[in-house]
């Protein structure tokens, strides 16, 4: 049976196009960890009410290991409770070229997910240093669709707990980590890859920690950064951080931007230029500092960032969104991994990721050509190059009152498409399939506040989580063809727009 579509409906006044660029400093998202599960999209979008701009994922690539792809912690004849390797989730595609795993979250429908939702990927993945290149050229290749994904191979690796700090020394790590990078930028140039050292860890110090070693790395990798934690109970989850206790410690906001930038700086100045920067891990413990003081420090660290003027910070990743421990803006529920009980940190999150500096910018474009039965007179185009690059249309409706309904329904071409709609500062998504979407929390918080006009956003994702190449700036072997970072696509249609303001008809007063 069709779906019914609504009979009071309006027609805008104004379709622009408009452009989505970088915020100041990006905000990006950890979902899913050897101490919490990965959280479907749609949760988490419902939650924060705006996309991230990436959402990171954690995985492990040791193909070799005779216990491989078991997850580590689920290997049960190892000995003395040491893993085999790290007990992230098994990245199962590589050479083996399986795409379903049993040990966890299937690496491939997540980064699908995250990219239906108007979020780019970044993946970090601990590799064996010693797998062959086919290894290697066969991860790459298995990326090349997933657009502008952000690669962070052997993250920390200038520290002693992960499985491949064992397997190789520090300066065949720096090699193993540039090799990867040249393999990387002829398989999947439309990546980048992000190197991940320890940096500084005293202001008085010459250099960066284990810096000779890396040199290669630095100068090989696109993106450099440091993980960062303002405070970190590292014991965890094998002691309690209680007074006394030696696993866990608060380094303090001051001195952790302190030595997040000089580290920057040093990035800099080895490499001969500058290089985008990130936190690829940032927040504070809330079993190191409680509830209330973790909200505080994240929030002063961010204002830090935004009062210097030296503006050296691309952007940072929370860890993470729901965590087993304290450093989560949920606590998975003991009881049920699939249940987040949410902490005061997730209200601190969404104000700072409300706050312009650290949001995308919109650009309004010129004005789409319409019909008088409100039907664009030509089919419109758009473009989606990630998070911070896509071309979509801007549909403004009159209003006149206090919204009681806003719906856009869908039908025809817009029935199968993946969209992102903003309202108010408030981001919604349609699947392909479903015909309407309630707009309404768009206006909830305000609560019963009078518009005259409303703006509906609305830009185009890719429908499978992937690239399609036949959605390129050309098809075929035409060396300008962009579709690993491209999607263009024309609708010839809107979607029907419900408002309505008062029910007088049907309510008693």
């Amino acid at each position: 049976m069709d779906n019914p579509l609504p009979k009071f409906t309006v027609a805008p006044v104004s379709v622009t196009g408009v452009k989505i660029s970088p915020a100041a400093c990006s905000v990006d998202l950890g979902d899913g960890s050897e101490r919490g599960e990965y959280v479907c999209q749609d949760y988490v979008l419902s939650k924060l009410g705006r996309p991230m701009r990436a959402i990171n994922l954690m995985y492990c690539y040791y193909p070799d290991d005779k216990e491989w792809p078991k997850r580590a912690s689920y290997v049960a004849d190892r000995k003395g409770g040491e893993s085999p390797y790290d007990d992230y989730f098994p990245y199962t595609g590589g050479l083996t070229g399986k795409r379903h795993s049993s040990s966890g979250p299937d690496v491939f429908e997540c980064m699908k997910d995250i990219r239906r939702h108007g979020e780019d990927v970044i993946l970090t993945i601990t590799i064996d240093p010693k797998v062959c290149d086919d290894h290697l050229i066969a991860i790459a290749r298995d990326l090349r669709p997933f657009g502008r994904i952000l690669v962070r191979i052997n993250h920390e690796a200038t520290g002693t707990w992960f499985s491949f700090n064992k397997r190789a020394t520090y300066e065949e790590l720096g090699l193993f980590f540039a090799h990867c990078c040249e393999i990387f930028h002829k398989e999947a140039p439309q990546a980048k890859v992000i190197l991940c050292l320890d940096g500084y860890t005293s202001l008085n110090a010459e250099k960066m920690v284990r810096e000779d070693e890396f040199i290669p790395a630095m100068k090989a990798a696109d993106i450099v950064s440091v993980d960062r934690y303002l405070s970190l109970h590292w014991g965890w989850p094998g002691d309690i951080a209680e007074t006394g206790g030696s696993n866990f410690k608060s380094f303090g906001v001051r001195n952790v931007y302190a030595l997040a930038k000089k580290s920057a700086q040093r990035y800099d100045l080895i490499c001969g230029k500058h290089k985008h920067m990130l936190l690829s891990e940032l927040n504070a413990d809330g079993d190191v500092n409680g509830p209330y003081d973790q909200c505080r420090m994240l929030k002063s660290f961010c204002e830090m960032i935004k009062r210097d003027e030296d503006k050296w910070l691309s952007g940072f990743t929370l860890y993470q969104f729901r965590d087993r421990g304290r450093l989560g803006l949920e606590i998975q529920d003991p009881n049920n991994e699939n249940v987040g009980i949410e902490q005061p940190m997730m209200k601190t999150f969404k104000d700072i990721i409300a706050d312009p500096y650290f949001s995308p910018v919109f650009t309004e474009g010129r004005a789409v050509k319409m019909k008088k039965n409100g039907t664009p007179t030509a089919a419109v185009k758009m473009r989606w190059g990630g998070s911070e690059d896509a071309e979509g249309i801007a549909l403004t409706y009159e209003v006149g009152g206090v919204p009681l309904f806003c719906e856009c329904w869908f039908e025809g071409e817009l029935l199968d498409a993946s969209l992102m709609l903003e309202v108010n500062g408030r981001w919604f998504y349609k699947a392909p399939g479903t015909c309407y979407v309630d707009l309404m929390p768009a206006f909830f918080a305000a609560h019963k506040v009078r518009y005259d006009m409303i703006s509906i956003r609305m830009f185009m994702t890719p429908p499978d989580g992937i690239n399609d190449p036949s959605k390129g700036k050309s098809s075929g072997t035409d060396p300008e063809d962009d579709w690993d970072v491209n999607q263009y696509y024309e609708i010839k249609t809107l979607p029907v727009v419900r408002i309505e303001t008062d029910l007088p008809s049907r309510t008693d007063r």
